[in-house]
């Protein structure tokens, strides 16, 4: 009667193995193993990504990073000693918590004193609504309020359960931040390109092995849920140390 349910770990374990070794490149896999047990103990703590060697270390943060100084949906100095990357779902409520409880802090602890960069990952885990929010927020980004109009549906969302996201309102929230252009906007919410973008943002997501959110990673280290300031300050810390 026990055997069964082992038999199903094995092949399961088999699979993720097989896939890890097909698709992920050699420094990524590193990360996706530490993803795993990070979603396994639901995000109580950091988790110390295994670093045989500095040059592999390395491997993973470049492979994490982008450090694009044009890039929309990122807020801090490109050249901050630590950058802390996040995986977002706009529907999701721990990540709204985290927006409105956590991150003002970090801001202004870590990002305004030059520490830290974030660079956000939009993901769509939540379906088309999720898929929709993401476009408005990239919609905003082209206008350069992509963190802005992030911080405004957080802002709104409910204490718990899933908000719900319709055009009329996603266009009330550019309106509602002071998007410039109103009108190209909302005919970038119809932009093909964007969803495509948005799309293979998710894949990108779960191939790395992130399959819930708010996640993080900072220094080679991950951090999964809303967790308190406290938290994430001995997060960032220790990435800052290691960097310096």
């Amino acid at each position: 009667m026990n055997q069964a349910p082992s038999r199903v770990s094995t092949l399961e374990t088999k699979y993720r193995r097989s896939k890890i070794i097909n698709v992920v490149l050699a420094a990524v896999v590193v990360f996706l193993a530490v993803v795993l047990v990070a979603q396994m103990t639901a995000g109580t703590s950091p988790s110390a990504v295994p670093a045989p060697s500095e040059t592999s270390d390395q491997m993973l943060q470049t492979s994490i990073e982008r450090r694009d100084p044009n890039d929309p949906k990122a807020i801090g100095d490109v050249d901050a000693p630590v950058v802390m990357v996040e995986w977002t779902d706009m529907l999701c409520p721990y990540c709204a918590v985290f927006s409105r409880e956590t991150l003002p802090n970090i801001v202004e602890e870590y990002v305004k004193t030059g520490k830290v960069r974030i660079e956000v990952r939009d993901v769509a885990f939540f379906g088309a609504e999720s898929e929709n929010a993401a476009v408005a927020a990239r919609a905003a980004g082209n206008q350069g309020m992509f963190a802005r109009y992030l911080s405004a549906v957080y802002g709104a969302a409910p204490e718990s359960g899933h908000t719900e996201l319709s055009r009329e309102e996603l266009i009330g929230f550019a309106q509602q931040i002071g998007v410039p252009d109103i009108h190209r906007f909302t005919a970038d919410l119809d932009d093909p390109e964007l969803m495509a973008q948005v799309r293979e943002s998710t894949t990108t997501a779960q191939r790395l092995g992130v399959n819930s959110v708010p996640f993080f990673v900072a220094g080679g280290t991950t951090l999964s849920g809303a967790q308190p300031i406290e938290v994430f300050r001995d997060f960032l810390d220790a990435a800052i140390g290691k960097a310096q």
